[in-house]
């Protein structure tokens, strides 16, 4: 089978269990997120953080509970690593440096899960599963939850409540992430992906010789950093790595997790607004841009520019032979449009291009399905950017889903789209400016700029995968990605929350003759266009400046 029919096949085949997936699981997180029961070990939960599960709150109190459990998410887990040298399960590995312990805690509570260490030899079982898996669950849960409270802003009239934070955030971990989780770990250790909490020993090498690793609960980890859109990888190799991910199966499983629940997520707007027709909009705006990217990726990597790529097939420098070129670019795309990060290939490795199509699919801001949560939100802005638009070409007061978009909700989203570019854009001109996160880069020229403009663009919009060929370990990177990761995930969910309690507020505006139609293919299009034109003409010149003049100059 050629290389090509091979990724072709894989793409199919993916796209076909998301489909089957998608109004079950679409279906059952509407039920979970609209459902007044609580289950008996939510109400054990609930009694034991002391929080009321009942209680409606409007969007400043939603946002405090966001907030405050973050905070207190990111000082466990930095405390955790500091003290790692006495305790149990350590593996002898010392307490982590305090700037590398900041780093990472605000990675993994940021949902970013970036990783300036080597996995294997800087943390023990303890870190590994008390902090760094159990962030896994709840930050990819808070996502869900912020989604959640802004499908209610459209939904729910004449009132700024948005639900219940707390409520949301245990259902979400215990109702929709725990339960497949369990099902997916199975799978992955069915498969060979090990789990166990052995120490370190003596493996076999095909050469004759033999290398150290330690074990680890790695196939429980595994599953929720793809499923959550996390990214934190067991290893240095990450998904590349065969405890992690040991065959083709297993890699098409993996993108499958990452997809999942993002794509779900439209299917939950569409009932909970009582449009469906809305959440599929939605879903086609995304399933456009990650097919064109797919498409894209794939030309880039399988053009033939010599000999040597010729006998390989294309260009295979840093990917696995065993997922090829096809799951390399489809692991990707799905990765960098969602705020995953897990790489299964050395994205620094990529084409010219094909690096530059995956820090594009972070600049649009993941929203392509997205992150779990993230994802939703973001692109639900973007429709709100988009109908305001609409309705200055057609001179109409926009409305969407029945809430008229004003001066204020406009602002809300404005606000919401610059955050993120502002903090790429500054950190990477003062990293480049400064001349010691310069003495970092291991390549000059365009790809030396790509590798700074890749980090900050992966921290910022909290996906966690990297170039590879940037010494990240250092003060400055780590205290200045751990800043970009903590103000990219947080500030952004101020706006979206604020948003959602405007729209609470509002009566429903009544369908017109007038009104945009935007369940239809002609919103999608326009929706497409915005995501892209604004991302565009936003980050250009930085990426004409590095990937862009690398893969032309090629």
């Amino acid at each position: 089978m050629s290389p090509v029919l091979s990724g072709v096949l894989q793409l199919l085949a993916l796209v076909a269990a998301l489909a089957l997936a998608h109004i079950p699981l679409g279906n059952h997180m509407a039920r979970v997120y609209s459902s007044g029961k609580h289950w008996r070990v939510e109400k054990w939960i609930y009694k034991g953080i002391g929080a009321d599960p009942d209680t409606q709150m409007r969007w400043p109190a939603y946002l405090r509970g966001v907030l405050a459990f973050s905070l207190a998410g990111v000082l466990f887990l930095y405390l955790l690593q500091r003290l790692q040298g006495v305790l149990p399960g350590s593996l002898g590995f010392a307490s982590i440096d305090p700037d590398q312990a900041f780093n990472t805690a605000a990675s993994f509570v940021a949902n970013t899960n970036w990783q300036s260490y080597y996995g294997e030899q800087a943390m023990g079982h303890v870190v590994q599963t008390a902090g760094l898996a159990v962030q896994n669950f709840v930050s990819a849960a808070v996502g869900i939850a912020v989604a959640v409270a802004l499908v209610r802003g459209f939904a729910r009239s004449r009132t700024g409540e948005l639900g219940n934070f707390w409520a949301d955030l245990v259902r979400g971990v215990v109702r929709v992430l725990v339960p497949i989780a369990v099902v997916g770990a199975v799978v992955l250790v069915a498969c060979g992906v090990i789990q166990n909490f052995s120490g370190i020993h003596e493996v076999g090498q095909f050469d004759g010789g033999s290398q150290q690793w330690n074990g680890g609960a790695v196939a429980s980890q595994e599953v929720i950093k793809e499923l959550g859109t996390n990214g934190g990888g067991y290893f240095n190799a990450n998904s590349a790595h065969p405890f992690e991910n040991p065959t083709p199966f297993t890699n098409l499983f993996e993108i499958f997790l990452i997809l999942l629940i993002p794509v779900a997520l439209t299917r939950t707007f569409g009932v909970m607004t009582g449009s469906v027709r809305q959440g599929y909009a939605i879903l086609g705006t995304m399933a456009t841009i990650w097919a064109g990217f797919v498409a894209l990726m794939m030309w880039t990597e399988f053009a033939h520019h010599g000999p040597a790529l010729e006998i390989a097939g294309g260009a295979m420098e840093g990917k696995e032979v065993r997922f090829g070129i096809g799951g390399s670019a489809i692991f990707a795309v799905s990765t960098t449009l969602t705020s995953t990060g897990a790489v299964d290939s050395f994205h620094s490795s990529f084409t010219g291009l094909g690096g530059g199509i995956t820090m594009l699919g972070m600049m649009l801001g993941e929203i392509a399905p997205g992150g779990v949560g993230s994802g939703l939100y973001g692109m639900l802005v973007m429709a709100v950017i988009a109908v305001f638009v609409a309705g200055l070409m057609v001179g109409r007061t926009p409305e969407y889903l029945g809430k008229k978009i004003g001066t204020r909700e406009i602002k809300f989203a404005a606000c919401y789209i610059l955050i993120t570019p502002a903090l790429v854009l500054v950190f990477t001109a003062a990293a480049m400016a400064l001349p010691t996160p310069g003495n970092s880069m291991t390549n000059s020229g365009a790809h030396g700029f790509s590798e700074i403009l890749y980090a900050y663009t992966s921290a910022s919009n909290n996906n966690g995968s990297a170039f590879a060929g940037l010494n990240s370990d250092t003060q400055w990177f780590n205290s200045t990605l751990g800043l970009a990761m903590l103000l990219g995930r947080f500030v952004p969910m101020v706006f979206v929350l604020a948003l959602a309690g405007s729209l609470a507020g509002q009566r429903p505006v009544p369908v017109t003759a007038g009104t945009l139609r935007t369940e239809k293919p002609l919103f999608a299009g326009l929706l497409v266009g915005a995501v892209l034109i604004i991302t565009g003409l936003t980050y250009f010149p930085a990426l004409a400046l590095g990937p862009l003049a690398e893969g032309l100059a090629a």
